[in-house]
This record gives structure tokens, C-alpha cells and sequence, in this order.
């Protein structure tokens, strides 16, 4: 098994690697033998084979950082993420990355034998229920088209429906990849005590809180992501294609049969429709 979850010699590229989830995969591949290869805004402040910056926010900027990445590339993780309010959301959280793993299979850079894992959200859990929207905005051949499109159609220009397109995504892509001898997935987190987080803390971390409590289990946090990140890219893996893996201790599944109670859970899988009432708030 460990040989199967062997990095050694390969090239892998991190989207979003200074710091959370990112740098955990980044750090945890490196300590596995790989050669990393971090993308981000930010400085990284960890060892790594090559550091690029960029902003993923800007087309020219990615473009950029497509032709400094040392090919080839064995393994993309798409980790770069941002809340809501921040601008530019949907390009950083989805166009950008998906623009730019479409350039590296285009250039040559990413090939057969290579493998992508995108981090989405237990929030992108409606996907399917939203599938209509999600697959037209994904019909979206290009940057340009893809940013008009955000822009006429109120409300997509979020965190949500940035993890619900990513999710759209990778289940759209797991035939096409497959015919190019390459995989593609993506981890659905729960609640994860990273610097977004806490930013966003009340929120992000409030969720779940009580399931936890009552589980006698910690918040969960970034290494245990990037490890399921590199697994998911690993020959142990082989096998896995298009899947979205909730990473959640069981929070989603649970509360969608009963098992737990959190209504709010089932508002986000477009099951039940959102009443304020429910959650002790005012219309």
C-alpha cells in the first residue's frame, strides 16, 4: 500500500498551496517524494521546488503562471478558494482553475497517467439539485464567456454555486478525462479550522458544532484534507473517477437520513426549501 501512495519523482502542482488545506497538501506530497510545485497570491513560506505567483483573479496572470510551470505534471490539486464578498469569487474559486488545467492538457504539461483533485464544499452539496443552471454555466467554452455569464445571472457570483459548478465539473469530466488516460475528483470538506475559516468563523465553524459536540470529535483540519487530497491523486486510487467525497465525519450523510438532525443540511442538498422560522430566525 505504500508504495501505492508513492510520490516519489512525480511532479505535483498545488492551486492555491501558501497556506490552509493547500500547504497541507503541498507539504504532505513533498514529505511523499514530490517534486511541488505552489501556486498562490501569497508568499509561501515553506520549502518547495518551485513558488509561482499569480493572481487568479486575472486571466494574463495565469496565463503567465501556466508557461513558468516546470512540465510535465503528474498531479494537479485545485485547492484555491476565497468567501463570499471577495472580489472576482467564481474566477478564483473555479474559471481561473479550470482554465488553467485546460491549458496544461493543452500544452502537454498535464497527460495520461495524470490525475486532478479540486477542492470543493459540503456547500456545493445541491449541485444536483441545481444540476439545469450548473451544466449551462458550464457550457461556458472560455474565460471571457464564462465571467459574462456570472455576471447575467444573479446570485451565481458566490461560494455555493462556485463548489456546486466544481462538483458539476468534475462529474462532466470523468469520461473525457478517462478517454485522455487521466482522472479527475474532488473532496467535499466539512467544516475545516483553516485561516479562511476563522475569518469566517461563526459561520463556517458554527456548522456542524453540535453534531460534533455530541460525536465527541474535534474540528477536523487541513492535513487530514491533504491527505485525502493526494489520495484520491495516488495509484491507490486508480480506480476513482468523478466523484465528489464528502470529507465530513459523516455530518451530511447523517443528517439527509435522519440519523442526525440538522434541517439545514437538507436545505443545502435542495431537499427541503429554506424556512427562517425553522432555524429560530425572522422572515
Amino acid at each position: 500500500m505504500a508504495d501505492l501512495v508513492n510520490y516519489e519523482g512525480k511532479r505535483v502542482l498545488v492551486v492555491g498551496g501558501a497556506t490552509g488545506m493547500g500547504a497541507a497538501a503541498a507539504q504532505k506530497a513533498a514529505s511523499l517524494g514530490a517534486h511541488t510545485i505552489v501556486l498562490d497570491i501569497a508568499d509561501v513560506a515553506y520549502e518547495c521546488g518551485q513558488s509561482i505567483h499569480v493572481n487568479l483573479g486575472d486571466q494574463a496572470s495565469v496565463d503567465a503562471a501556466v508557461e513558468a510551470i516546470e512540465g510535465p505534471v503528474h498531479t494537479v490539486l485545485a485547492c484555491a478558494g476565497v468567501a463570499d464578498g471577495t472580489g472576482n469569487l467564481m474566477l478564483i474559486n473555479f474559471t481561473s482553475q479550470r482554465h488553467l488545467i485546460e491549458a496544461l492538457i493543452k500544452g502537454g504539461k498535464l497527460g495520461r497517467g495524470s490525475s486532478v483533485s479540486f477542492i470543493s464544499s459540503a456547500a456545493g452539496l445541491g449541485w444536483m439539485s441545481n444540476l439545469e443552471q450548473v451544466q449551462d454555466f458550464l457550457a461556458t467554452p472560455d474565460w471571457d464567456t464564462a465571467a459574462a455569464w456570472i455576471d447575467e445571472h444573479e446570485g451565481t457570483d458566490s461560494y455555493m454555486f462556485s463548489k456546486q459548478a466544481i462538483n458539476g465539473y468534475v462529474a462532466g469530466q470523468a469520461f473525457p478525462f478517462l478517454q485522455k488516460g487521466m482522472r479527475i475528483n474532488s473532496i467535499m470538506p466539512g467544516p475545516t479550522d483553516t485561516p479562511l475559516a476563522r475569518a469566517n468563523a461563526d459561520l463556517w465553524l458554527g456548522f456542524g458544532a453540535s453534531y460534533r459536540e455530541a460525536a465527541d470529535v474535534p474540528t477536523l483540519v487541513p492535513e487530514q484534507m491533504g491527505d485525502t487530497l493526494l489520495f484520491l491523486s495516488s495509484d491507490a486510487a486508480s480506480g476513482i473517477n468523478g466523484i465528489n467525497l464528502l470529507v465530513d465525519q459523516g455530518h451530511t450523510n447523517a443528517s439527509l437520513v435522519d440519523a442526525w438532525d440538522d434541517p439545514f443540511v437538507k436545505v443545502m442538498a435542495g431537499m427541503m426549501d429554506f424556512d427562517p422560522a425553522m432555524f429560530g430566525m425572522d422572515e
